[in-house]
């Protein structure tokens, strides 16, 4: 059933989505991870393609940047695509001194500042998690397929981090005993709406910059440089 966001048709989209923030990351691991990738929505270049990973049918879509963007797809992929599984794939800035470029963090826990909560839902919620199930799928296909991640909790924030004034203000708001690992923007409102709805949501992160760390990745690394993160999140999504 098209959307003014989707045109894909019921039936066009799996089961399970990976979703990458990015369309040309889309694009990419559509051509060059599965089989058979047929694009099944265009619309405001919100690419999406729905395809075959090792025989199982998996949809790779473009989340956009931000909650507002990933709350509409998720939103509308859960509710009237019959969607049950997203995998976010993205990047991250990381907030702790160990963390190294490219290296991958599963969210457990989300905090956000914001209101989307409140503003989709009226509630006053600020905290939010990845479905325990789905991370310990992911766990255990890190193991197996000898991939190092760092579990721990994320932050997901209105702005881009590197652009704020004083990004250790942010943090000094934080929760006492959040302690988080990293920062991006599109978690909270994924994790929020797959609780709403009763579907199931993670979050794999790649570090592509740090408060530590003077290098940054560049758009053309940050698009071939994770390819461990994407067979990840399609290898777990084979044991769905």
């Amino acid at each position: 059933m098209p959307t003014p966001h989707n045109e894909a048709k019921l039936g066009d989209i799996a089961k399970t989505v990976i979703m990458p923030g990015d369309p040309l990351r889309a694009k990419y691991i559509a051509e060059n991870f599965l089989e058979n990738p047929k694009l099944v929505n265009s619309v405001r270049n919100a690419f999406a393609y729905t395809g075959t990973y090792k025989g199982k049918e998996i949809t790779v879509m473009a989340s956009g940047m931000g909650m507002p963007s990933m709350g509409i797809y998720c939103y509308e992929l859960y509710k009237l695509y019959n969607v049950e599984n997203i995998i976010r794939i993205g990047s991250c800035g990381g907030y702790k001194p160990e963390l190294k470029l490219f290296d991958i963090i599963l969210s457990e826990n989300v905090f956000c500042e914001g209101n989307f909560a409140l503003t989709l839902n009226n509630d006053d919620c600020h905290i939010a998690s990845a479905d325990a199930h789905l991370n310990k799928l992911i766990e255990a296909t890190a193991k197996e397929n000898n991939i190092n991640i760092v579990k721990g909790n994320t932050c997901c924030t209105d702005c881009f981090d590197l652009y704020m004034t004083d990004v250790n203000e942010f943090l000094a708001r934080i929760p006492e005993g959040f302690n988080p690992l990293s920062a991006e923007m599109e978690a909270f409102a994924l994790f929020y709406v797959a609780k709403l709805l009763n579907k199931k949501a993670s979050c794999l992160m790649s570090v592509v910059d740090s408060k530590y760390i003077k290098d940054v990745a560049t758009a053309e690394e940050r698009e071939t440089g994770l390819n461990n993160m994407i067979t990840l999140a399609l290898d777990a999504s084979l044991k769905i």
